[in-house]
């Protein structure tokens, strides 16, 4: 069996509508590179990645025997087309290529973005309406994370739980003192990433005081050796190829350490995700994949959750089958040229703050700090509401200022 083309298709998918406000006022991008690898028995596999490689990268395929790729460390989304053509060349699903079957169904967990406390709550009423039993999101200083907590909360079935990804920290909160706040509220499930990867000390410690789990996303040296000093209660692979992941779960096995994926796209992606963590022994840790912040997909089948679990197919390869017509509908698509937005940031002593947020600064909604704005706190008392490009002479005005000054600060007296 030898790869003979490799079609590559740039999609852009819908947002899922009941998250359209928050996700289209973020960084997750709707856009998806789809590989569609023909080999010279007549089988297809199926791959995707969230940018295209280069032409470079594809070359390396072509001509080659899919087996050859065994353990890829190449590029995530090949690597998953080369497996999905092993699978179907043997006929069997792709976990087996793996190892042994270590179970049937693999923990999921939804995700959003961090939004304002009404939209967090109906967020949590959409994902526990999915099948989701477990709900992922970035905390932003632009919104008060007990507000949030509060109204989603208010609304959670019970046994629902919140993934709390702090990004690193980037705020001037007393990390310790914080998690303990939220860790009052029965819907806190776990914390990623309170504190800055390389402080590895600071993890120990704060794994040995915390009341609730602590995950490691951001790894000093890469999920290694950092790994057996046990700072943390679960680990995440975000987006590691093939062959990484496999030789780190060898790794995680060995400590006992429970760990899960986070790769983010769509079915394709959540698929693959299911085949690993069904043949990794520790992989007992809710996966990450974000695909229901997408809606429709370019293959026939959906793994859907049931009470936070996805089931893993049996049939051969990924179990997938392409759906030409979607996928020629979403590569006519267009995303929508986005200029940036207005955070109109409002404290509760009337205090208003004005940021730029625009497509060179993906990650300013959660670190700011990363781009220089003002130390802020995840507990402030304050609520932000997104100021969109109205055409007013306001708008231009304000945006004119932001760029001048940066951040634009407006006391009650000066109002």
């Amino acid at each position: 069996m030898r790869v003979t083309e490799i079609e590559v298709h740039e999609v852009t998918l819908d947002y899922d509508e009941h998250r359209v406000h928050e996700l289209s006022h973020y960084y997750f991008s709707r856009r998806r590179t789809i590989y569609v690898v023909h080999a010279d028995n007549g089988l297809i596999g199926l791959g995707e990645s969230g940018s295209t490689v280069s032409q470079d990268v594809i070359d390396q395929y072509i001509g080659t025997n899919p087996f050859e790729w065994v353990g890829d460390e190449t590029s995530l989304g090949l690597g998953t087309a080369m497996y999905d053509l092993m699978g179907k060349a043997v006929g069997v699903p792709v976990y087996k290529l793996f190892g042994p079957k270590q179970r049937s169904w693999v923990p999921v967990a939804g995700w959003t973005v961090a939004t304002d406390p009404e939209r967090m709550a109906a967020a949590v009423v959409n994902l526990a309406g999915l099948g989701h039993t477990w709900m992922k999101f970035h905390l932003s200083p632009f919104e008060n994370v007990f507000e949030q907590t509060k109204a989603m909360q208010a609304v959670a079935p019970e046994g629902f739980k919140l993934h709390y990804d702090f990004t690193m920290h980037g705020t001037d909160d007393h990390m310790s003192e914080l998690l303990d706040a939220l860790a009052e509220y029965p819907i806190a499930g776990c914390f990623e990433d309170p504190l800055p990867g390389e402080d590895l000390e600071g993890y120990i410690d704060l794994r040995r005081r915390a009341k609730r789990p602590i995950v490691l996303h951001h790894f000093p040296m890469r999920a290694t050796y950092e790994v057996l000093m046990g700072p943390a209660d679960a680990y995440m692979l975000g987006h590691y190829t093939i062959g990484e992941s496999v030789r780190r779960a060898g790794l995680f096995d060995a400590g006992g350490s429970p760990f899960m994926l986070q790769n983010t796209g769509g079915q394709i992606t959540r698929t693959m995700i299911a085949h690993m963590m069904a043949a990794f022994p520790t992989a007992t840790f809710h996966s990450v994949s974000a695909t229901e912040s997408l809606a429709g997909d370019v293959v026939v089948e959906r793994l859907q959750p049931i009470n936070g679990f996805v089931r893993v197919p049996e049939q051969p390869g990924l179990g997938l089958t392409l759906d030409r017509e979607a996928l020629e509908r979403y590569k006519s698509a267009k995303s929508p040229v986005d200029e940036g937005w207005i955070l109109k940031t409002t404290f509760k002593n009337e205090t208003q703050m004005y940021n730029l947020m625009t497509p060179d600064k993906p990650h300013f909604m959660v670190r700011p700090d990363w781009s220089g704005s003002l130390p802020m706190s995840y507990a402030a008392p304050l609520e932000t509401e997104y100021w969109d490009d109205d055409g007013s002479p306001e708008f231009a005005e304000m945006r004119a200022r932001i760029e001048r000054e940066d951040t634009v600060m407006i006391g009650k007296e000066s109002g």
